[in-house]
């Protein structure tokens, strides 16, 4: 099975009873077309005297019979189609969660996330439309067709071989205008992507712009990228409605034709009853509908795919965590070897960087910014590929580690934080079970005793944390790290929103802990703390000029006694 079929086959994991029913539902209900031209015929060579073998009576009876049937079919079909698409459409979303959820950091960072956003939004609409309802659609339309031609052939074969002579003009204006709508289908959705993530950077930058009286400029910029999303749905419309004229003009063009010549051989006594005339042109309706419009179905139905796959290329593309089998063990330490890495190419970041940092030992990582001490942790949680050298936990390479086994090994304490909107208790726990007494000490030693009294466990934090300050969603950062109880801990200036005492309070709780190896980024260069860590590091150029005890440090007088007393 290609990669690109594993996402499509999403739609029908235990859906294809749903479907079946629903299409078979769908195929009795058109049968009543071919039954109402069968009526047709029977009712208009009764009024015009031609012998048949039912009466006006029993064809009224029949019809309502026939009709209550219907009626039942309808209920099936409605109940059935919907839940059908319901759960695919629910199966496949959750399918492409799934697979996102198992990208590694490194992939996932570099990716623009409006392609996932346009994927489960306005791409899933096109491929509901377009894909699912398509399929029964063009099943329709083909029976409808086979359907017809062989009613015809039962009335008359010479009359059905004009007819479909006189096909062949809707044929060929399908084809014709059928053929743009994938590319044109593929453009919209391109340029949806570039319009969602045009509004989510404006929205998460709507402080900056505001700051900067940027919204004129900005607002032209938006306005381009609306404008081109706009011009490629009018354009995708306009090929539809020129499709769907032309198709209604050469259908025109066949019936009348067809009714012309029929009526002809009627006069001529070629066995043509004008019940038979009447039917003809009635199902010509159900020939030229689907030639008109299966190629329009079908190449829907191929740009429907092609999102498809274009979602299944995104979730697949430089993830390589499925070749990574090794548990991540950390017991004894944590290695980096001769590692360089550049974001442009050119300057480097971190340059042959070479350190072991043992288990259990805590280190602070100082220096002035830009030097790479929040690349160094963004590399330690395999956030970035691209570097050179090797980083080992124990004596395995963090390329072959599982990225579940990894994050579990590792958790991390951001200075920008993500809260849900949810509970304050379900920020920290990440909506997992943890012992209360657990999830309360950690809230403690967090500093969120105060907010808890104020709002409760239960208060709702809003989006993105809007119902709380820059320090307390810090301080849920903080809790939400250290229940995790992980083997390592990373902390990329997470008290920079606090103040100095509960900062002070919080630092000397985590190097506190034991069995965990702490290494801590901070611009904080107080001596108090700063002589509780075994290690201190500190990094010039993405290199690691000095480290050691904060007291043998200061004696050597080197660069770092420079930074400590300039920040004096």
């Amino acid at each position: 099975m290609k990669k690109e079929d594993i996402l499509r086959k999403s739609f029908w994991q235990d859906n294809k009873k749903l479907f079946f029913i629903a299409f078979v539902a769908s195929l009795i209900l058109n049968s009543v077309n071919l039954y109402l031209s069968y009526v047709l015929q029977v009712v208009t060579d009764i009024a015009a005297g031609e012998e048949q073998s039912k009466s006006l009576l029993h064809v009224v009876i029949e019809c309502l019979l026939v009709f209550l049937g219907m009626i039942l079919v309808s209920l099936v079909f409605a109940g059935t189609r919907n839940a059908f698409k319901a759960k695919a459409m629910r199966q496949y979303r959750d399918h492409i969660y799934e697979k996102l959820a198992k990208k590694g950091i490194g992939a996932f960072r570099k990716e623009n996330t409006s392609t996932y956003v346009s994927g489960l939004t306005n791409d899933a609409t096109i491929i509901e439309e377009s894909y699912l309802d398509g399929l029964f659609s063009i099943g329709e339309q083909i029976f409808l067709f086979v359907g017809s031609l062989l009613l015809m052939l039962c009335y008359s074969p010479l009359l059905t071989l004009i007819a479909i002579g006189f096909s062949l003009l809707p044929v060929l204006a399908s084809i014709l205008t059928g053929q743009k709508l994938v590319n044109l289908e593929k453009d919209v959705s391109s340029r949806n992507e570039k319009f969602l993530a045009m509004i989510s950077e404006i929205l998460t930058g709507f402080s900056v712009v505001k700051s900067f009286n940027a919204e004129e400029r900005i607002g032209r910029i938006f306005g381009n990228v609306n404008e081109a999303l706009e011009k490629a749905k009018k354009k995708r419309n306009v090929n539809k409605v020129y499709t769907e004229m032309i198709g209604a003009l050469s259908g025109a063009t066949t019936q009348i034709g067809v009714f012309i010549v029929g009526a002809w051989l009627s006069i001529q006594g070629m066995g043509i009853t004008p019940g038979m005339l009447i039917v003809f042109t009635n199902l010509l309706n159900f020939i030229i509908g689907p030639i008109g419009q299966l190629p329009a179905l079908l190449a829907k139905k191929k740009a429907a795919l092609a999102l498809i796959d274009k979602m299944e290329k995104a979730l697949e593309e430089e993830d390589a965590t499925e070749a990574r089998k090794e548990d991540c063990q950390l017991e004894h330490s944590v290695r980096l070897s001769d590692v360089d890495f550049s974001y442009d190419g050119t300057k480097k970041v971190l340059d042959h960087l070479s350190y072991e940092f043992e288990q259990g030992k805590s280190y602070a990582i100082v220096g002035a910014s830009g030097c790479g001490k929040s690349t160094l942790l963004q590399l330690l949680l395999a956030g970035m590929n691209g570097y050179s050298g090797n980083i080992f936990y124990d004596d395995t390479n963090i390329k072959n580690l599982r990225p579940e086994s990894l994050y579990n090994t590792v958790s991390t304490i951001q200075q920008n934080v993500f809260v849900f909107n949810a509970s304050i208790r379900d920020n920290v726990t990440m909506f997992q079970e943890f012992p209360k007494e657990e999830v309360d000490r950690v809230m403690g030693m967090a500093g969120l005793q105060e907010l808890i009294a104020e709002k409760g466990e239960d208060y709702l934090c809003g989006e993105n944390g809007s119902g709380l300050s820059g320090g307390e969603k810090q301080r849920i950062s903080i809790a939400r790290a250290l229940l995790r109880n992980a083997k390592m801990l990373l902390i990329d200036e997470a008290t920079a929103a606090l103040d100095a005492e509960t900062s002070s309070r919080v630092i000397k709780a985590i190097l506190a802990l034991k069995n965990m190896t702490r290494i801590v980024v901070t611009h904080d260069l107080d001596a108090g703390t700063l002589q509780k860590y075994d290690s201190i590091l500190t990094l010039k150029n993405g290199r690691i000029i000095e480290d050691g005890s904060f007291d043998a440090l200061m004696k050597n007088k080197g660069y770092f006694y420079s930074l400590y007393t300039v920040a004096q």
